[in-house]
């Protein structure tokens, strides 16, 4: 667990079991800004998700607080069958009302540390190809392409890697 990180009112910490709803409001919030045409149907109940990944024993949920809301979030784990010192980096939100303001980069810093804590080398991710914002923000974060996993024909994800620098 990292300790509260403060800078300029915001504060990044774990998540709490309680605020998975915040949660999953927030992500539905961000993720519609890159569909087009809505977001799709998908069958995935994301408050049951959220409260799902906040109970995780391996599973880390740091969120991003200003004036006593929750503005962002991060969401990674291990995934089964990777390498232990490789993490993946699930959901990674910031509120669209509070873009560009340093709350992201200020959650992948966090992000970071916490990886370096935990040993792990190499972060993985996968972001939608419509949403060219987040892969510019994720370039200027030090990601880039995976050549180990193209994407596939008709995938709309583009998965990204990012080399965890040590201490």
């Amino acid at each position: 667990m990292i300790s509260d990180r403060v800078t300029d009112a915001l504060t990044i910490r774990t998540a709490l079991p309680a605020e998975a709803d915040v949660i999953a409001d927030l992500h539905v919030r961000a993720r519609a800004t890159y569909y087009p045409d809505g977001l799709p149907q998908d069958d995935v109940d994301w408050r049951e998700a959220w409260h799902g990944s906040l109970g995780r024993p391996d599973g880390h949920v740091l969120c991003a607080v200003q004036q006593g809301r929750i503005v962002g979030i991060a969401s990674f784990r291990t995934p089964d069958g990777a390498p232990a010192d490789e993490v993946k980096l699930f959901q990674f939100h910031v509120d669209p009302g509070h873009w560009r303001s340093g709350i992201g980069t200020a959650l992948h810093t966090a992000c970071v540390e916490e990886w370096r804590a935990g040993g792990k080398r190499t972060a993985v991710l996968d972001v939608h190809t419509n949403n060219r914002r987040a892969q510019a923000f994720y370039a200027r974060q030090g990601w880039a392409p995976d050549p180990e996993n193209p994407p596939a024909e008709g995938d709309h994800h583009l998965c990204l890697r990012f080399s965890v620098p040590g201490e």
